[in-house]
C-alpha cells in the first residue's frame, strides 16, 4: 500500500513538473506570429498581388506568397523578375490601383522594402512585389 502512495504521489509531481515547463515554454511564444493588423489585408477586401522574385535564391516567391496568404492577401502569381539580369537589393511593391495604404501594409510584411505608385488601369493587379536580396524570410517551423 506504501509503494502505491509514493508511486503514485512522484507520478504526480512528474505530471506537474511537465505541466510547468509546458505553461513555461507557451509563455515565450509569440502572440501573434503573423503580426499585428497593420501586416494583414483589410478587412472584407480582395487585394490581389502578384510577387516576383528579382534575386538568385531560388523559391523566395515561394515563401512570399505563402507569408502574404496567411496574412490575407491574394496573391494570383507568383515568379521571377525577368526585367533585369542582375538581382535587385531592395524589395519593392507597386502600388497599381491608386491604395497606398493596401502597399503600405504590403510592405511591413516583407521588410526592408519600399512602397512605389505606378497606375496601372489596364491590369488585374492591386499590388506588384519584386523581393529584393536584403529580404529575408521567417524561419520555418520544424516539424520532425
Amino acid at each position: 500500500m506504501k509503494r502505491v502512495g509514493i508511486a503514485g504521489g512522484a507520478g504526480l509531481a512528474i505530471i506537474l513538473l511537465g505541466a510547468g515547463v509546458m505553461w513555461r515554454v507557451h509563455q515565450h511564444l509569440p502572440r501573434d506570429p503573423a503580426g499585428p493588423p497593420a501586416m494583414h489585408a483589410p478587412t472584407g477586401v480582395r487585394v490581389r498581388v502578384s510577387v516576383l522574385n528579382g534575386t538568385k535564391t531560388r523559391g523566395l516567391a515561394r515563401r512570399a506568397t505563402m507569408l502574404l496568404r496567411d496574412r490575407g492577401f491574394d496573391v494570383v502569381d507568383m515568379g521571377t523578375d525577368n526585367a533585369s539580369n542582375t538581382p535587385r537589393d531592395t524589395t519593392i511593391v507597386y502600388d497599381l490601383t491608386g491604395h497606398p495604404d493596401w502597399a503600405r501594409r504590403i510592405a511591413r510584411g516583407l521588410t526592408p522594402s519600399r512602397v512605389e505608385t505606378t497606375p496601372d488601369s489596364s491590369r488585374y493587379l492591386d499590388a506588384v512585389v519584386v523581393l529584393g536580396t536584403s529580404w529575408r524570410p521567417p524561419a520555418q517551423p520544424f516539424y520532425p
